[in-house]
């Protein structure tokens, strides 16, 4: 299964994600991070061939420092390739985002995070990945 198809699968509430964007490095280009996460779902991704720190979405809205912890996958490894899905209402705006990441050790793919967006304008949570 790919990080896409992944996301897609996982519907949360029923909503189909409609879009799914896969995460590069604003610095390099890069595509190889490491993911931390908080308890109010905000993420942050550290660019593995550059080190410029980023975060997911509108995660920068919500991030406690003290709350972060790396992600990890089952086997262990903590490097991850990142996408974010995004479903969205009919008039365009964003209903829920989906957080996918692919373990670069092994290749497992999971969603780690999944949030409810509330607030308009919201189009460009889209690409923010």
């Amino acid at each position: 299964m790919t990080l896409e198809e992944a996301i897609r699968e996982y519907q949360e509430d029923g909503y189909e994600v409609t879009h799914v964007v896969e995460s590069v490095c604003r610095g390099c280009g890069g595509r190889t991070f490491e993911v931390q996460v908080t308890d109010a779902s905000a993420l942050r991704r550290t660019c593995l061939d550059c080190g410029l720190v980023e975060f997911i979405a509108d995660s920068a809205d919500f991030w406690e420092d003290d709350d972060a912890e790396e992600c990890a996958c089952t086997c262990g490894g903590e490097r991850f390739a990142a996408a974010l899905g995004s479903s969205c209402r009919p008039d365009g705006e964003v209903r829920w985002l989906t957080v996918g990441l692919r373990c670069l050790e092994c290749g497992l793919c999971g969603v780690y995070e999944d949030w409810k967006i509330d607030y308009t304008p919201s189009r460009h949570l889209i690409t923010q990945a």
